[in-house]
């Protein structure tokens, strides 16, 4: 593995200085990014981890204060720099104030940067405390225990806010490992029924034959088993909320008594011809498109659109990175309290955050967690997670299947192999990103289940 490069962010309006000061900077081993101004390197540093920002202090539009107080927001561990010139010096002591870590005057002296510049890695090296992103878990980025700020995320937390107070059924939607049962369990907890109880059933994880006593309960001897009656789920969430998980794997004959019980709210024990009346609050979630299910038969459109009144669909991790940065912390935070003796000081280098923020995350925000308490237990003693604590796979990254390149007119190809190599290359994709579930895998490459096994084992595909 190649020696790690310093990733500086140059923003200066100058065209002449910013080409200089950027060709020194990689002459030194410097990864140099350039842009002209604040607009332009916002999104730049909402997507990279950048190590050091250096920006003068009078740009067109946001200012190099403004520009950096963003980037320290977002990236605590930031080195910033300010250029300016001799007349704005006061302003750049006040910059300094503000979070910047220095600045030079200009003209500029070459040396005194890169002087300026390796002190201050070096004293982020040596820095221990656990002081990085902290101010970011603050609690307007936050619902109650979901963390994040990009749009996506704060959209997300105005819907919450609002359908809480209200009693309307909601689906939630999302591929596994975004916290669907999270935002379900938020919505509760900041709602008039917050003092009674959440009740949660995942449908996927019980046989079909016991799911319809988990869900309504049953009588004494109702069934091979039952010697004593039995409350069940939906009747214990009475005056609370119902969080009905993997509602898509429910056998149809369940869901029409399901339907029933949403509309009458009321139900029978198995076994039993008294009705039980129930004053609860649903909550669906499901990673599965039941619109597509409904399509095709295998779930009722009546139900569909009974749980289907309120729709929160959660995004993928992937197409939030931004928000990676803050659940690191998080999850550093929490996790690291519990470790015996607890650690409380740790943080995560740039270059190992530049990994992290690059991966698709298959598994999602659960998948980051379990990746975090890994590198915890794999890093004792040490007050920093860096590239060597994180699984091979997301060092090596998770590359795109391509299309071979096309051969010169002196080679040949085979037509069929280089199809199935591609073939391979989609499905091994498509299994890795749901975690092995061939049901998933399939809808997600548009195949019936039955053809994906049968390519599966085709390809010898394991």
């Amino acid at each position: 593995m190649g020696e790690k490069r310093t990733h500086v962010l140059l923003v200066e309006d100058e065209q002449a200085l910013a080409q200089v000061t950027a060709e020194r900077l990689e002459d030194h081993g410097y990864k140099v990014t350039q842009v002209t101004s604040g607009e332009e390197a916002r999104p730049l540093l909402v997507d990279f981890a950048f190590d050091v920002i250096i920006t003068d202090l009078r740009l067109p539009g946001i200012d190099g204060t403004r520009l950096l107080e963003e980037a320290k927001t977002r990236y605590p561990d930031i080195i910033g720099v300010v250029v300016t010139g001799y007349g704005t010096v006061k302003d750049a002591v006040e910059a300094i104030k503000r979070g910047a870590h220095d600045f030079v005057t200009k003209p500029l002296q070459f040396d005194h940067l890169l002087h300026l510049l390796s002190t201050a890695l070096e004293q982020r090296r040596l820095r221990t405390e656990n002081d990085y992103l902290r101010s970011q878990l603050e609690d307007r980025y936050r619902f109650k225990e979901i963390v994040g700020k990009s749009a996506t995320m704060k959209q997300l937390f105005e819907l919450m806010e609002t359908v809480a107070n209200t009693t309307s059924t909601i689906l939630i939607t999302g591929e596994t490992g975004t916290g669907k049962e999270l935002v379900a369990r938020a919505i509760h907890h900041n709602s008039p029924r917050r003092k009674n109880r959440f009740i949660a059933l995942n449908c996927g994880a019980v046989p079909e034959t016991l799911l319809e006593a988990e869900l309504f309960g049953h009588v004494r001897g109702a069934f091979t088993g039952a010697v004593n009656a039995r409350q069940g789920r939906l009747e214990q969430a009475h005056k609370g909320t119902f969080f009905l998980d993997e509602v898509g794997t429910m056998s149809a004959s369940l869901q029409a008594k399901l339907l029933r019980a949403l509309q009458e709210r009321e139900f029978e024990r198995l076994g039993d011809n008294e009705s039980v009346n129930v004053d609860v609050r649903v909550i669906a979630a499901t990673n599965l498109d039941l619109s597509k299910m409904v399509s095709n038969g295998s779930f009722r459109e009546d139900l569909f659109y009974r749980l289907n009144v309120i729709p929160i669909h959660l995004p993928a991790l992937r197409d939030r990175r931004e928000d990676i940065p803050l659940l690191v912390q998080s999850f550093l935070e929490k996790l690291g309290t519990r470790m015996d003796p607890p650690r409380t000081n740790v943080v995560v280098s740039q270059e190992a955050m530049r990994v992290m923020m690059a991966y698709d995350w298959p598994g999602n925000i659960r998948q980051l967690e379990n990746l975090i308490e890994r590198a915890l237990a794999l890093s004792p003693g040490r007050s920093q997670i860096d590239t060597s604590d994180l699984p091979s796979e997301l060092n090596k990254g998770e590359a795109l299947p391509s299309v071979t390149t096309f051969p010169t007119s002196e080679e040949s190809i085979d037509l069929n192999d280089q199809l199935q190599n591609i073939e391979r290359e989609l499905i091994r994709s498509a299994l890795q990103r749901t975690n092995g579930n061939k049901r998933r895998a399939a809808q997600i490459l548009n195949v019936k289940p039955t053809t994906l096994i049968e390519k599966i084992k085709r390809l010898n595909l394991s």
